[in-house]
């Protein structure tokens, strides 16, 4: 190792220098460089925890439990999303697959805890407002909400301490969020928020930890599978985990580069160090998502409403699947067929009893997802006008024509634009006829088989269902029966569009039989196929790619919906529930809220200064808290960057709530900020800096408590509430609650005290309903 140079060593021995902070710098041939990994009186200072400190994590445990679980049965009625996460328990505990964009970790995670709880799956948790039954363990369910944020709190607490934060200012800090009061919302109900955040905080904290130590011993690499455990737990939550991911990477970019810089690091050890952030770290967040899917798909074993948004191999995996195990494989004249788009969108070619209200007014036709018979159509051979008398098999360029089975039209087009894509190469498809009407040419197709998409052999040559890909050229103008994502208005029910196109994309003109019945087959032994069964990586990766579609497809206006650029101004907030004297409104606290949402301001005008002065030619790093103040508080408003950023970019409806893990590391930056404030700025001021952290707690917990039965659905006064709004749009409405608080109720201690409850009638516990209020 090279020799420490004077300077680096009255650098390292500096008083005004911290104990849970470093800076020591060694000299090099040519340069002098600071020092990458912390000494072990200092790592030890960071991630151990005295007897008293252990004291204070336990005391901010206690009050983040009183402001976390208590009253968490009122209200006792289904709050905001507990409709699609509880729902989704009863559904994961009768096995009814059902469609989300979020993965399903913290889902399968509430159906656990509800089935412990006794829960049978019977409630389904329809509507906001819904009243529990008493057989429904929502109080416990929503204490693992709240529990998890009493995780959060402490990881806070004990990150701050693994970045050199004096314990003070990480219990400060930590209070902050126990105050603040979306956070304080979320933690209440059966959310997906809470989970998340607590998954984002341990992944935060188990890489800061990483930071810490010494590579390659056994708490590095401890740290190091727990960084990649809690991303995979985060990125199996919700999708917003990969802002984590990303910003673990872009961090461990950084710190390497520190690595690099460090000449008593060798090269080999840098480079080992590299790979095994790399793999350990995204191999087991990789390893996580995929067990999670794997436990999904395997409790859900029963075809549920959310099969729709599935291939038909897929849906043909489920134990009950209404797509038919085995379908007869030869297509010929008079066979009744379901006839099913390849590419996305999935659907049916569909028809029904309405007509355009455009183009040529006639029947309409349309791509539907269901299972319906309104599927269902006869082929035909376009020069036949009675039955056959034998099989006759369809084969490559055979002109046929299609009449639907329900309605007796037959599936026609003609140069004529369709109702919504008015396009010159577009022609309207539609069904056209009446009973006992032989058609016209109009109504012919001739079958052009996709020999490269369809199953190698007589698949190719003749058209099979589910192994032949085809496609129906229209024989009178040229063009190709195709559908897209465009969907029809309200009045062709919002299916999606069926034209015949003269261009576009082949994909979206390839079309295959999936259901086949011919009554001159031999039903005894004629040959049958079924869909292959697909492997587990295929049905992640169908999933996956449904999950995202139909969260893109999330753009319809909602009514407390927000745009991300208001967030962090905390300009409206969400209601969540509302009845008669109370309510539940998702709010931030205003003083965390703003504080944490704005401190990369100041932040970012000290870092313009040092880099001034730095340019003036004055160091930058000569002192150890300064470093570590601008190399943390980099880190977190990095991280609030990640996270909040992205928002930006997606075209789907957004809410308040996706800013609360942005917030969680604006938060982070505070308590940094603080530790600046503390140990340096106002060092030797300690009444001082006592004065300015009281204010800024109280200041919280007033304001907090100012808006409690926002959050707790508590008695409130019209007064208070009007008194509480300080942004004109902060809608909740003061008018439900009465003008004055009801006086409390007298009680005659003369009178012989009855009780409540007539222990004759509560044997049978099947009586006993949803819980009552409590109002206190």
């Amino acid at each position: 190792m090279a020799n420490t140079s004077k300077k680096s060593e009255a650098r390292s021995a500096n008083p005004e220098d911290d104990s849970t902070t470093e800076l020591i710098y060694e000299k090099g041939a040519m340069r002098e460089y600071p020092l990458s990994v912390l000494s072990d009186e200092v790592a030890h200072k960071r991630l151990s925890t005295s007897t008293h400190e252990k004291l204070l994590i336990a005391a901010l445990v206690v009050v983040a439990l009183i402001f976390r679980t208590r009253n968490l049965q009122s209200p006792n009625e289904v709050v905001f999303d507990e409709v699609h996460f509880g729902g989704f328990a009863s559904k994961y505990i009768k096995g009814n697959f059902f469609m989300d964009v979020h993965p399903p970790l913290a889902k399968l995670i509430y159906a656990g805890i509800a089935l412990l709880g006794g829960f049978n799956g019977n409630f389904t948790f329809e509507k906001i407002g819904t009243v529990y039954p008493a057989n429904v363990p929502y109080v416990l369910m929503r204490q693992f909400s709240a529990f998890a944020g009493v995780g959060t709190v402490v990881l806070m607490y004990l990150t701050l301490r693994a970045t050199g934060c004096k314990p003070i200012v990480s219990a400060l800090t930590s209070l902050l969020l126990v105050f603040e009061s979306a956070n304080a919302t979320i933690d209440r109900f059966i959310l997906l928020d809470s989970p998340l955040i607590f998954f984002i905080a341990a992944a935060a904290y188990s890489y800061l930890k990483l930071e810490d130590c010494k590579p390659f011993t056994l708490r590095w690499y401890k740290a190091l599978l727990a960084t990649g455990i809690c991303l995979g737990c985060a990125t199996s939550s919700k999708w917003v985990g990969l802002f984590t991911v990303v910003w673990v990477g872009i961090c461990t970019v950084i710190r390497l580069w520190f690595v690099i810089g460090d000449l008593t690091v060798p090269v080999r050890s840098i480079l080992s160090q590299a790979f095994l952030r790399f793999f350990v770290i995204l191999g087991s967040c990789a390893l996580v998502y995929l067990a999670s899917f794997y436990i999904h798909l395997q409790v859900l074993n029963h075809e549920g409403d959310g099969a729709a948004f599935l291939s038909s191999s897929f849906r043909s995996s489920f134990d009950d699947a209404s797509i038919p195990k085995s379908i007869y494989a030869d297509v010929g004249a008079s066979s009744i067929i379901t006839l099913k788009h390849l590419s996305n969108p999935e659907g049916y070619l569909h028809s029904h009893n309405h007509l355009y209200e455009a183009g040529s007014k006639q029947q309409q036709v349309s791509l539907y997802p269901y299972q319906d018979d309104n599927n269902r159509w006869t082929v035909e051979l376009y020069n036949m006008s009675s039955e056959p008398l034998e099989f006759i098999p369809i084969m490559d360029h055979t002109k046929i024509r299609l009449k639907h089975l329900a309605t007796s039209r037959r599936l026609h087009s003609h140069d004529i634009r369709p109702s919504v894509s008015e396009i010159d190469w577009q022609n309207e498809a539609s069904c056209y006829g009446f009973e006992g009407f032989d058609g016209d040419p109009n109504d012919d197709f001739v079958v052009e088989i996709v020999k490269d998409k369809s199953v190698k052999g007589v698949a190719q040559e003749r058209v099979r269902a589910i192994d032949t890909v085809f496609r129906l050229h229209h024989a009178m103008t040229g063009c190709y029966l195709f559908s897209h994502e465009t969907r029809l208005p309200k009045w062709g029910f919002e299916q999606n569009e069926v034209t015949c196109a003269k261009q576009g994309i082949e994909s979206l003109s390839l079309w295959y039989i999936e259901q086949n019945e011919n009554m001159y087959l031999d039903q005894l032994n004629a040959e049958k196929v079924s869909y292959k069964p697909l492997t587990f990586w295929q049905k992640l990766v169908e999933l996956n790619e449904a999950m995202w579609k139909v969260n893109s497809g999330l753009t319809q206006p909602h009514v407390y919906e927000s745009k991300p650029h208001s967030w962090p101004f905390l300009s409206r907030g969400i209601s969540y529930w509302k009845s008669d004297n109370f309510q539940v409104y998702l709010l931030g606290n205003p003083v965390v809220w703003w504080i944490a949402s704005f401190v990369f301001l100041p932040f970012g005008f000290y870092l313009a200064l040092q880099l001034v002065r730095w340019q003036w030619g004055s160091s930058i790093a000569d002192n150890s808290v300064l470093f570590n103040f601008n190399y943390h508080t980099f880190e977190f408003v990095l991280g609030w960057f990640v996270h909040y950023f992205p928002s930006f970019l997606m075209g789907r409806q957004m809410f308040l709530h996706h800013y609360l893990p942005a917030l969680y590391f604006a938060i982070l930056a505070i308590g940094q900020t603080l530790e600046y404030v503390n140990s340096y700025l106002l060092k030797g001021k300690k009444y001082v800096t006592y004065a300015v952290f009281t204010a800024i707690l109280g200041l919280t917990v007033y304001s907090y408590l100012q808006r409690e039965p926002l959050i707790s659905a508590n008695i409130w006064t019209q007064s208070k509430c009007a008194a509480s709004k300080i942004m004109s749009g902060w809608d909740y409405d003061c008018d439900i609650y009465p003008n004055e608080a009801p006086p409390p109720p007298v009680i005659s201690y003369s009178e012989q005290p009855k009780p409540s409850i007539n222990f004759d009638e509560a044997i049978n516990i099947d009586n006993v309903q949803a819980p009552i209020r409590d109002e206190l």
